[in-house]
């Protein structure tokens, strides 16, 4: 079977083009930072309020946190596929650096979700976001930006976040791999992780 043509950077720029509408900002505004502490220490004497907090926040006893954990861990990404022969995940408590070196293959036309697994050890996080960038040939295609949402500690559990149900790229042009940059931010643009990885969209599965 002949190599299938790669698409010429004229293809690829007229890809990013029609992408580049994705890239809209947010007028958002941020609320006041305040710690866990903070929080479980407001309006001690409101009884009912104190049983809304522990509904909202759960039973965390800050004392016993580590204060040397990061607030924020992710701990896996996963390819949500029904029709892939098998699981798709990458444990980003790993070395990140190997996965630069893998991708993961999906086949074309296929739909898919991203799952993005992650732990909060301490305080509350507002506005996490994920944002992903796409890359092919060195040529930025796409980029989105996932609002994640606020979340309070939860160390002993994990919690899960699912990108919108997506159809992977389909046609000749369209094979062949992607290279994604992917960062878990917050509305103080913390960091929490950024990571690179590799996507090969195929014919098929194998």
């Amino acid at each position: 079977m002949a190599d299938e043509p790669d698409p010429t950077p004229e293809q690829l720029a007229a890809i990013a083009a029609a992408n580049d509408d994705a890239d809209s900002g947010i007028n958002y505004k941020p609320p006041a930072q305040k710690s866990l502490q903070e929080i479980q220490e407001l309006d001690k004497e409101d009884e009912s309020l104190q049983k809304y907090k522990e509904a909202l926040l759960g039973k965390v006893d800050v004392c016993k946190v580590d204060p040397t954990a990061p607030n924020v861990k992710v701990t896996r990404l996963t390819l949500m596929c029904e029709t892939a022969p098998g699981p798709l995940t990458l444990d980003l408590e790993g070395n990140l650096e190997s996965y630069k070196k893998q991708s993961f293959v999906l086949k074309e036309g296929v739909e898919y979700r991203i799952k993005i697994s992650f732990k909060v050890n301490r305080d509350i996080v507002s506005g996490l976001k994920y944002v992903q960038q796409t890359f092919r040939k060195g040529m930025k295609l796409d980029k989105s930006d996932y609002m994640v949402g606020s979340y309070g500690p939860r160390p002993d559990q994990e919690y899960e976040f699912l990108t919108p149900l997506e159809e992977a790229p389909k046609g000749m042009l369209a094979r062949g791999t992607y290279n994604m940059k992917s960062k878990f931010t917050d509305d103080d643009k913390h960091d929490h992780l950024s990571w690179d990885w590799n996507l090969t969209i195929k014919k098929e599965w194998d």
